[in-house]
């Protein structure tokens, strides 16, 4: 019956932000932003008086554990603000300074955020390490198992508000708030567990419960510092996103292959990209400029990202160059090394002829460069001929 009541109590609130949303819309602003403000206020008004509640219970209790839980909804309702402030800057348009907006400050806002975590799981820390050495007696009551309990179904309901709040406006700041109110429920369950152990036992293990604590504050604070930093200098897409470019540009037939795909986001809604599209060298340069405006506005209309094409023409139409094309592919595969190249062409000359190729290495091959180049030129000269090799080594991340 309870899990029933709360299935329906997190429907009524998904349905709740979704006409929120809509009403945002027709409003005429941005609903991305207003969700994300109401998500903060929500945050800072519910940890402070989570803060409150936990605070009264553990003055009552003289517990270590149960005040370090308290500090720890005061740090959310700190982040809470710091989620205000980020989505306020962030909603700023672009500007002669800022050409590409200011949604980056929602990553700041989150590096700030992890600091403060930081700094509350060592303080607590050092308070749990000497109630450990200075062991005191807990005060325990009803009152006080009461209050924990009440907050745990706060945490529960704040979890839930926030975890359908990042679904609908895609925010990893909010999900990110929505996984460490989940995580702040377990907290506050063994602290919980722990009270009650020592109210029926006398053992004095509300020093070591509060290190446990600390040490997940301090685990969480990392975490999200590691994330924050990743947006910040620049992160690979995630599996999804590359899957899902994939698809749409294996979707078009009449180009022969694409590479060389570079995601740059300038914020959670703000993503720009570059990608080398390869066509058959015998298109007009008309035909090649309206299939690129095709795919540079799908990909605007439907995943939100600013797509340049960069066009690399192949000679497909030359049984010449398709058969050399193909015994470099088979020498390259010959090296059990996944090896990978694009940007194919020959430029025939009366003295030399020379193919350029580029080359994608995977990050685990150890081979340098020159061992790679020497391998492949000398198999190249025994298979096809007296050809000189120009070849461009790529160690990056790649889709393709």
């Amino acid at each position: 019956m309870k899990v029933g009541k709360i299935k329906g109590a997190v429907g009524v609130v998904e349905k709740w932000l979704k006409r929120y949303i809509d009403r945002q819309r027709m409003d005429g602003k941005d609903p991305r932003t207003r969700v994300g403000l109401l998500s903060g206020n929500v945050g800072v008004l519910s940890n402070l008086a989570l803060f409150i509640v936990k605070l009264t219970a553990g003055w009552l209790a003289g517990s270590v554990s149960i005040m370090a839980d308290a500090m720890n909804s005061l740090s959310d309702s700190a982040s809470s603000v710091l989620t205000l402030l980020g989505f306020h800057f962030a909603s700023k348009p672009p500007d002669k300074e800022h050409p590409y907006g200011y949604e980056r400050s929602e990553y700041i806002s989150g590096l700030l955020v992890s600091v403060v975590i930081l700094f509350v799981g060592y303080e607590f820390l050092m308070s749990s390490i000497n109630r450990i050495l200075n062991p005191e007696p807990l005060t325990t009551s009803p009152l006080i198992f009461g209050l924990l309990a009440v907050s745990v179904g706060a945490k529960v309901a704040q979890g839930y508000f926030y975890k359908h709040s990042a679904a609908l406006i895609k925010s990893r700041a909010i999900e990110a708030t929505s996984q460490d109110s989940f995580n702040d429920v377990y907290t506050t369950l063994i602290v919980l567990a722990a009270s009650i152990l020592e109210r029926f036992t006398g053992w004095t293990i509300d020093g070591y419960a509060g290190v446990l604590i600390a040490l997940y504050i301090l685990y969480s604070g990392v975490q999200l510092i590691r994330g924050a930093i990743d947006d910040l200098l620049g992160s690979r897409p995630n599996e999804e996103e590359l899957s899902e470019i994939a698809q749409r540009l294996d979707a078009y037939s009449s180009i022969v292959g694409y590479h060389d795909l570079l995601v740059h986001n300038y914020g959670p809604t703000n993503a720009f990209a570059t990608v080398h599209i390869e066509i058959d060298d015998s298109w007009s340069l008309t035909e090649a400029h309206e299939l690129i405006d095709a795919i540079e506005k799908e990909f605007n209309e439907e995943m939100g990202i600013q797509l340049v094409c960069h066009i690399d023409p192949i000679a497909i139409q030359s049984e010449e160059h398709t058969t050399i094309y193909r015994q470099i592919k088979n020498i390259l595969q010959s090296h059990q090394l996944n090896l990978k190249f694009h940007d194919f062409r020959i430029e025939e000359s009366p003295n030399q002829s020379i193919i350029h190729f580029d080359v994608v290495v995977p990050d685990n091959v150890t081979l340098t460069d020159a061992e790679l180049f020497h391998s492949i030129q000398g198999q190249t000269r025994n298979t096809i001929g007296n050809y000189e090799l120009d070849i461009t080594f790529d160690r990056v991340y790649l889709l393709k």
